[in-house]
């Protein structure tokens, strides 16, 4: 049975800010953790006015702080951005202050821009080094060895779990062989899902973190009573994606009526390849895609981004997905 968790964008939208942003974030997963969700990330972006967690392990905090048992996480750290060292010691920090429940996603790009990787004061070059920083920075969170002399206080020990995040096969063929979870971006970038996934399977080396493969996939999903209003709430992040073509990238907007007659025929078609794995209906609609996309990648867990601009009704898509589809939590409610 699938497990479901969350990626959240902290999206920051018209008429509020950056405040609510995040107070919000922290509230939808006090309330995903009680609908039987496994974990609540939130990535790393860089200078974008309608996402709110650039300070992504200070967010990691803040929602963790909110919660009671749900896993929290990045989803993920730009690793080329930072030194393992300060990853260690943010994230080791994390684990002493909510044992068991931190998360550590992974990637390789840079989450923004090249003005702003040269404000990160970032290289092109980082990149290449990303399997070599990504065992640095296991080193670090892992048991100390004799004569040890560097240490990420107050990392030692705390074996965070790290996980490899890919949008290609490149994040696959590193997850395999470091033997680590993979989760993979289709929720934007779904062209080489399935390639993916087959490569991590087929390459996977066990290691002491994990046994066997174990696979992660984003899906879009927007729930709603009818069919119609959750095509209706889904135009939030059907602007949002024109916008990122238009290289605009603002707050996020209300829905609105007529999708239409917000983008040309050249956007709509950019807009349905980003967003090609998504699912936009009621409760059936929504039960029999999720299924469907289970049965097609063999995940074993999905996680979903319900972009909703309203608080409100963006809890209720969560909670109607999560009542929609069964799920690990449920099984393991009705076993207790």
């Amino acid at each position: 049975m699938v497990q479901l968790s969350i990626l959240d964008l902290v999206r920051v939208r018209q008429g509020s800010g950056p405040r609510e942003a995040l107070d919000n974030a922290r509230d939808l997963a006090a309330h995903a953790e009680e609908w039987g969700y496994r974990r609540f990330w939130v990535a790393e972006h860089h200078n974008m006015q309608g996402i709110a967690s650039a300070a992504t392990s200070v967010v990691i905090a803040h929602v963790a702080a909110g919660s009671r048992h749900i896993r929290v996480g990045a989803g993920g750290i730009m690793l080329p951005n930072h030194a393992p060292m300060i990853i260690a010691e943010q994230f080791g920090t994390l684990a002493h202050l909510f044992p068991g429940r931190i998360d550590l996603g992974l990637g390789r790009a840079p989450g923004t821009d090249q003005n702003t990787m040269r404000a990160l004061r970032r290289s092109l070059t980082n990149s290449d080094h990303f399997p070599n920083d990504v065992i640095e920075l296991q080193a670090y969170l892992g048991a100390a060895e004799p004569g040890q002399s560097l240490f990420a206080v107050p990392a030692t020990g705390t074996n965070v779990p790290l996980w490899i995040l890919g949008s290609s096969t490149y994040g696959a063929q590193l997850a395999a062989a470091l033997g680590l979870p993979y989760a993979f971006a289709s929720h934007f970038a779904p062209a080489d899902l399935i390639p993916a996934l087959d490569l991590y399977r087929a390459r996977f080396q066990p290691s002491a973190q994990l046994a066997r493969p174990y696979a992660m996939a984003g899906l879009n999903v927007v729930a709603a009573q009818t069919d119609e209003e959750a095509r209706r709430l889904a135009t939030t992040q059907q602007m949002s994606v024109a916008d990122i073509f238009r290289g605009a990238r603002g707050l996020s907007q209300p829905p609105i009526d007529d999708i239409e007659t917000y983008w040309s025929p050249m956007e709509k078609a950019q807009a349905a390849r980003f967003l090609a794995r998504s699912v936009v209906g009621g409760p059936e609609r929504v039960r029999a895609g999720i299924e469907a996309f289970v049965a097609e990648t063999g995940v074993d867990e999905v996680m979903i981004v319900s972009d909703v601009f309203d608080h409100e009704k963006r809890l209720a898509s969560y909670r109607m997905i999560a009542d929609a589809v069964p799920h690990a939590a449920d099984w393991e409610k009705s076993a207790a």
